[in-house]
């Protein structure tokens, strides 16, 4: 038995054997066959990679044969240029020495020709050459030497505006009114100086080439009707070409002043009229007043509606007291009449006081407003600071304005109230010396 499972073991063995053989040699042809598809491949890649490398390499070489060739252009080039700058420099010589003097012609025409178009763009000679003033420009911008025809029409337009500088002539041109609206309007021309509309001057802006009104025209200011008469008066003309009427434009009327004054302004004009009034009503009464004495002093007999007149009725009423008495009631009956000779007056110097203090307060707070505009906004330009002292002086100059007529009108009205006052007092002292002159005489 045992040997019988011997058999079997070794039968059994020698048949996986024969089984792991077979199966070897599948695994070797299989292994054979890929390794031999590989190396079929890697051939072929590899005859791609010698295809891919030879047409580099004959990239290669045609690009470094055209790397030598503009090597070789730009060499050639760099010698060109080289020998231009040598030929260049050797030529600008040779044109400086041939040229000479007239390198100097071009800078004095071109410098001429410079001030000539700043010119032309400010005067009003130049209103309808718009032509001569692209000539002008033409030579301002030029880099090369004046032609021929350059040079004879910048002598030209000089010509003509030397010629058009002392003649007046009528002119069209276009007019911006206060509105914004242009309009083409007929003016005079007075030779580079002036412009003549139908309201006076214009004012010429040569870069927009338009004409405007001044803000201001002088007094008896000429216009375009009035230097067209056989009359023709004399009339200022201004020489700095529009500089002065500027100016002017800029110089605040009467009016103008009084609105810088503000509030404490018209509180200022508001005292000197109601002073003014109370002052005028015044003196008609104090004249009438002087004029109702004289006629009483002529009358004494008769007592009037009139300071002298009621004292003199005083004393005819009470002749039956005493000197003393009579005294006493004449004194009262003359301090009654100079406190309605006063009336007024007090309030006419308070108002005249106030005026000066008033125009002070007005302008400690112009000033004050002044630098609070500076510290806001960081001004340091003297003509802003200038404007706002200029329009906080203006209460000041009010409230003296005020107050000097005030004061003049105080003096006059308290003088005649108090020569009304002194006639009184010396009729009444001489009603008293009457009076005693009696009764001495009926005592003796």
């Amino acid at each position: 038995m045992n040997k019988l499972t011997s058999l079997l073991c070794l039968t059994l063995v020698a048949v996986m054997c024969a089984s792991s053989v077979s199966a070897a040699d599948k695994l070797l042809d299989s292994t054979k066959a890929a390794y031999k598809e590989q190396r079929q491949k890697d051939r072929l890649r590899e005859a791609d990679f010698h295809q891919t490398e030879v047409k580099l390499q004959a990239q290669k070489k045609a690009l470094q044969k055209q790397i030598a060739a503009l090597q070789a252009e730009s060499d050639r080039l760099s010698d060109t240029f080289s020998q231009n700058e040598e030929r260049l420099a050797e030529k600008e010589k040779a044109l400086y020495l041939a040229t000479g003097s007239l390198g100097e012609l071009f800078g004095v025409v071109r410098q001429v020709a410079k001030e000539l178009q700043v010119e032309m763009k400010q005067s009003v000679a130049s209103i309808g050459q718009e032509q001569q003033i692209a000539l002008i420009d033409d030579i301002v911008a030029a880099k090369t030497l004046p032609s021929a025809l350059q040079l004879h029409g910048l002598w030209t337009v000089l010509s003509e505006q030397i010629k058009d500088s002392g003649h007046a002539e009528t002119v069209t041109v276009n007019y911006v009114g206060g509105d914004g609206v242009h309009t083409d309007v007929t003016a005079k021309r007075l030779g580079s100086l002036g412009l003549l509309g139908d309201n006076g001057y214009l004012k010429w802006d040569g870069v927009t080439q338009t004409a405007s009104d001044y803000r201001r025209q002088p007094e008896q200011a000429p216009t375009r009707s009035s230097v067209l008469t056989e009359n023709l008066q004399p009339f200022a003309i201004d020489a700095s070409r529009g500089t002065l009427l500027e100016q002017l434009g800029n110089k605040p009327g009467l009016s103008e002043r009084f609105a810088q004054g503000g509030a404490v302004g018209k509180v200022i004009a508001g005292l000197l009229l109601l002073g003014l009034l109370i002052g005028a009503v015044r003196g008609v009464s104090l004249l009438r007043t002087q004029a109702l004495i004289r006629v009483q002093l002529k009358k004494p007999q008769q007592p009037g509606n009139n300071p002298l007149g009621r004292v003199l009725k005083v004393y005819q009423e009470d002749k039956a007291l005493n000197v003393e008495a009579l005294e006493l009631r004449l004194l009262e009956s003359v301090v009654d009449e100079q406190q309605l000779l006063e009336k007024g007056l007090s309030l006419i110097k308070l108002f005249a006081a106030l005026a000066p203090m008033l125009g002070l307060l007005g302008t400690v707070t112009g000033m004050i407003e002044t630098f609070q505009t500076i510290t806001q906004f960081g001004n340091a330009d003297p003509r802003v600071m200038a404007g706002g002292i200029s329009m906080a002086l203006v209460t000041t100059v009010l409230g003296l304005i005020a107050a000097m007529p005030l004061l003049l009108l105080h003096n006059i009205l308290s003088s005649q109230a108090s020569n009304i006052s002194v006639v009184i007092e010396k009729q009444g002292i001489g009603l008293v010396a009457e009076r005693a002159e009696q009764q001495a005489k009926a005592a003796a």
